[in-house]
């Protein structure tokens, strides 16, 4: 088998569940640690090896933490690679300038690879199925839900999904369009977990110009994009 094949291997193997809990943005994901770990068995099966570096790169004045995921066939030569950016955030409350790197880091690697290994996001079933609403609950404080009425998002919901847009260069209107609303503010809890699964799937803007290195299926990384 050559690099290819056995990458392929690997890739067919591969399974990494979404193990980890957002608790604020209500959403399953999974990190760089958990691929990595469901990715050894396969690595020693296959007689490869992989290995992931970081470089700092300036784009446009803002700084990318550039993330090179790289498949080594341990048995002839050969490596296949894979890269991503995620940018730095100006600041980041309760993180300190390494942990911002360091979160940075975790999110471009993940991402690397995620294109390395053809990892899909596979969305929870009714995760964007916006026509059947929500049974109603009783929230603390805030008295008791019609049956049958959709939850809405508060502020904080809609600023999250404001600070998405601006991070991916998505669009607002967009974003509504999607859902048929007129605004962010007629959104539902169960069409905002549906927004945020998908942005979560989506790298930062990089400014004009510049081009993303991450080797996806086009057909499939555009249709992971909606709100572009």
């Amino acid at each position: 088998m050559n690099v290819y094949e056995k990458l392929a291997a690997v890739q067919t193997e591969l399974k990494a569940p979404k193990s980890q809990r957002n608790t604020f943005g209500d959403f399953n994901y999974r990190s760089c640690e958990d691929i990595l770990e469901a990715l050894k068995p396969l690595l020693h099966k296959a007689g490869a090896l992989v290995t992931i570096s970081d470089e700092i790169v300036n784009i446009a004045g803002r700084f990318y933490v550039k993330a090179t995921a790289r498949f080594h066939d341990l048995e002839e030569e050969g490596t296949v690679e894979v890269t991503a950016y995620a940018r730095e955030p100006e600041s980041r409350v309760k993180m300190d300038d390494a942990q911002t790197t360091g979160s940075s880091s975790s999110y471009a690697r993940k991402y690397a690879l995620n294109g390395l290994f053809c990892i899909d996001d596979t969305k929870d079933p009714d995760a964007t199925n916006t026509g059947q609403q929500e049974k109603g609950r009783t929230a603390a404080g805030r008295g008791t839900k019609r049956t049958g009425e959709p939850e809405k998002v508060q502020q904080s919901h809609i600023n999250t999904i404001r600070a998405e847009i601006r991070r991916t260069g998505a669009m607002e209107k967009a974003v509504c369009y999607q859902y048929k609303i007129r605004r962010l503010e007629d959104m539902t809890m169960q069409q905002f977990k549906g927004a945020m699964e998908i942005f979560r799937n989506m790298p930062d803007k990089i400014p004009e110009g510049q081009q993303y290195e991450m080797q996806f299926d086009t057909e499939t990384y555009e249709s992971e994009m909606p709100f572009r």
